[in-house]
């Protein structure tokens, strides 16, 4: 055991493990977070906060992960490379093992042209694989990228993001592998909707051998209407939505496509259980965290593990 998450303890004893989002407000009123942290208080084992997600200004993760740990909440801070160099990531990395947050994901970040101010600047001084590096030597060896000597080591279980239906599919699996060999130590995933196309990634994972080092979360999103599964088969880069999916979700009165989305969602977290080295849900219930104890219900996954 190398930190005091959460995470890593459910991990450690062998359990299957749910985590959930919460996207911090576009304002700086922290009672946003208390909302959507009380929704999940109990319900899942740690809440990851975007980092700007798709490049829009919002509360910054860290100060989000804060709030929700002064909750009694596991959050898991989430920093992308966009945004700041090597000394401010580095920086961050320190404040947040100050303040008692235990969990780290690594991310690339979306572009800037994606958000509300296409005309900044991005930085990615360093790319998610060495952010991962960066954390890994922070913690094990107590040192700066510079070499330094670290007076009071992060103690963070480090996490990363996959996207097993990225062209070219053949190369899903490695890329993992670069991500593990890096010190990664859990990876959740991008949202699953084709289940073949996800058994034959996890099926190269486990064939490498990584799922024994590098515990796999699998990511569901359930849809709230048949135009959301559309716009997200046709709009959003690496999504795979199966058309029999969006057949199902339009066969609905549209009064009872949330419910349908919600159904599905399930019936995607049970399926998922049952696939060799899938060793969590990571439940991106998009500014929907209202449905997130209902999905964990429904699914089987409620009482969550007691861990002092």
């Amino acid at each position: 055991m190398k930190t005091n998450s959460r995470v890593e303890k459910i991990l450690a004893g062998g359990g299957f493990v749910v985590t959930s989002e919460c996207g911090p407000p576009r304002g700086a009123d922290p009672e946003v977070v208390r909302q959507k942290g009380e929704l999940l208080r109990g319900v899942v084992d740690a809440v990851n906060v975007t980092d700007n997600q798709t490049a829009v200004v919002r509360m910054s993760s860290l100060s989000a992960c804060a709030i929700l740990k002064g909750m009694g909440l596991e959050p898991i801070l989430q920093m992308v490379c966009r945004d700041r160099n090597r000394i401010a990531l580095q920086s961050d990395i320190l404040g947040a093992a100050a303040l008692g947050i235990n969990n780290v994901l690594c991310l690339s970040g979306d572009h800037q042209k994606f958000g509300d101010h296409p005309q900044g600047k991005n930085v990615y001084d360093i790319d998610s694989i060495q952010l991962i590096q960066t954390v890994c030597r922070m913690r094990d060896e107590g040192r700066f990228l510079g070499g330094e000597e670290i007076k009071g080591k992060p103690l963070m279980f480090v996490g990363a993001a996959a996207n097993p239906f990225a062209d070219p599919f053949e190369i899903r699996a490695a890329r993992l592998g670069k991500k593990m060999r890096a010190g990664c130590e859990f990876i959740q995933t991008q949202c699953i909707y084709n289940m073949e196309r996800f058994s034959r990634w996890m099926e190269m994972v486990c064939e490498r051998g990584f799922h024994e080092k590098c515990a796999v979360l699998a990511g569901v999103t359930p849809f709230k209407t048949a135009g959301m599964a559309n716009y997200m088969k046709k709009n959003v880069p690496g999504m795979d939505v199966p058309d029999e999916m969006i057949a199902r979700m339009k066969g609905v009165p549209k009064e009872k496509q949330a419910e349908e989305g919600i159904k599905i969602c399930v019936e995607t977290i049970e399926r998922l259980r049952e696939i060799p080295g899938v060793r969590g849900i990571h439940i991106m219930a998009i500014e929907w965290e209202t449905k997130v104890a209902e999905i964990v219900k429904a699914a089987g996954l409620l009482p969550r593990p007691e861990i002092e």
